[in-house]
């Protein structure tokens, strides 16, 4: 049975003392491609560095988070930009708005977000989107900028039913991870209506581990119990489920160029 992490940040420092430890276990546990999306430009060389070491397995994307919007945001996308423009990476991402934390920066966060969905329509590549206590303003960016053949994913999507309509309007996918498996998450019940051709597998290691490792550092090994959860949620062999994810991240994606 074979997986693809859609999203892992195995690049950061958490993973420094066992890397290899660590890339050895998910492809062990049948995890067989990494999808890593970028933060900023202080994360972008360890990532594509991940990248020449284990060609073939991690994946890069190139991206600015929306907790990196400050004051020199405009200079990250200039970064962004020239980066593009030397290397193939298989997405934007990740990008969006963050209204969680801090609300400080939120017209730059939607100014950069619109700018990221302008890229990914240039290069002809998805857009990862990273959405917190922001689905309307995300929505509101997203109409403003939309154009034909944007595609993209929600990643760590935790909405409800309304989200799940408005994100299928954009024909995009759902990126689910550990999440799932928290008690007192209800995606449960939110999870049945998302359409399993739209169904993304990720981690968003090292955060978000799921139960039973909850409270840990989370790997890219753990995709086995989330996918476990999700099956058991949609009442489908994992197998199945695993045939269907992978399906999905290579048809958005497209990683191998094929």
């Amino acid at each position: 049975m074979e997986l693809i992490d859609t999203h892992t940040h195995l690049y950061l420092e958490d993973f420094k003392e066992d890397r290899d430890e660590v890339i050895q276990r998910a492809v062990d546990a049948g995890v067989h491609k990494l999808f890593l999306p970028n933060i900023d430009s202080s994360t972008f060389s360890s990532l594509m560095g991940m990248v020449e070491t284990y060609h073939g397995i991690c994946y890069p994307m190139a991206g600015l988070h929306p907790s990196s919007i400050k004051d020199n945001y405009k200079e990250e996308l200039d970064f962004l930009t020239k980066k593009l423009d030397e290397y193939k990476f298989i997405a934007i991402g990740e990008t969006g708005i963050d209204l969680y934390w801090d609300k400080t920066y939120r017209r730059e966060q939607e100014e950069a977000f619109a700018v990221q969905i302008g890229l990914a329509t240039k290069y002809k590549i998805p857009i990862v989107i990273h959405a917190r206590e922001s689905f309307e303003e995300i929505f509101k960016v997203l109409e403003q900028n939309f154009s034909k053949g944007l595609r993209g994913v929600f990643h760590s999507f935790t909405g409800g039913i309304p989200e799940i309509e408005r994100i299928k309007e954009f024909g995009f996918y759902f990126g689910l991870n550990g999440i799932i498996s928290f008690k007192n998450s209800g995606m449960n019940h939110v999870i049945p209506r998302i359409p399993r051709d739209r169904i993304l597998l990720e981690t968003d290691s090292p955060f978000l581990a799921p139960v039973p490792r909850r409270g840990k550092r989370n790997e890219s090994e753990n995709l086995k119990f989330i996918l476990e959860k999700l099956a058991e949620l949609l009442r489908i062999p994992s197998e199945t489920l695993a045939k269907i994810t992978c399906s999905n991240a290579l048809e958005l994606f497209n990683p191998d160029g094929k």
